[in-house]
């Protein structure tokens, strides 16, 4: 039987994906600045002009790379919500968790490339803010509001800092790309030491709970 030829749109399909994968290598093992395009289309197999009918610039290739890496995350982030008689802290560790598990493969590369690329390449942090941090500190904004007004925190002022919630994955970040092998660090530990940094101790919500649409 003849196989059938990918169509055109696979095709493009395809090369993008080829693309995408060469530019997660690339940036990952030299950096954005150091990182060519031209190295990036050799290891995609297809020519450098074929790169910048995907995407616009270096830059923009760089956006498209990290959009792609982090859908699984950004997927993840848009799906918290608070359930019927689950408590916040249950709720955050449901919500943390996944993502700290991750933080030795890709996804934790794209994370370590904006935190160290982002102070020269003031779009690069400005993307990482809009397109995924702006979601994270929004939910986990609504998360700490939702734990004040079950009276769940540990201090009233947390509410005013959503950053503590996603400071284990920050240090996670951090910490296993420069220190994991010298000084291993237990991350699910750290998940749930943070936890009870600032909630009270486990209990069930209470009052009635919250409905499925919010947070």
């Amino acid at each position: 039987m003849t196989q059938k030829k990918p169509s055109r749109q696979e095709r493009a399909q395809d090369r993008g994906e080829a693309i995408i994968a060469a530019a997660l290598a690339e940036f990952t093992a030299h950096g954005f600045a150091a990182t060519r395009v031209e190295d990036i289309a050799r290891r995609a197999g297809v020519a450098k002009g074929t790169v910048f009918h995907h995407f616009a610039d270096k830059e923009g290739l760089f956006e498209g790379m990290a959009r792609a890496v982090l859908k699984p995350w950004i997927d993840h982030i848009d799906s918290v919500r608070l359930e019927p008689g689950r408590s916040v802290r249950e709720t955050v560790g449901a919500f943390l968790r996944p993502l700290i598990r991750e933080v030795a493969g890709p996804r934790g590369d794209v994370v370590r490339l904006f935190i160290s690329e982002g102070l020269r390449f003031p779009r690069l942090a400005e993307f990482y803010y809009r397109e995924i941090l702006s979601r994270v500190l929004d939910i986990q904004r609504r998360l700490l509001a939702a734990a004040a007004e079950r009276g769940e925190l540990a201090q009233p002022a947390i509410a005013e800092f959503p950053q503590l919630v996603g400071a284990p994955l920050i240090v996670g970040v951090l910490w296993h790309g420069l220190f994991q092998r010298i000084d291993p660090l237990d991350l699910d530990a750290l998940v749930t030491t943070q936890l009870d940094c600032l909630f009270v101790p486990s209990q069930r919500p209470a009052g009635s709970p919250m409905s499925r649409g919010e947070p």
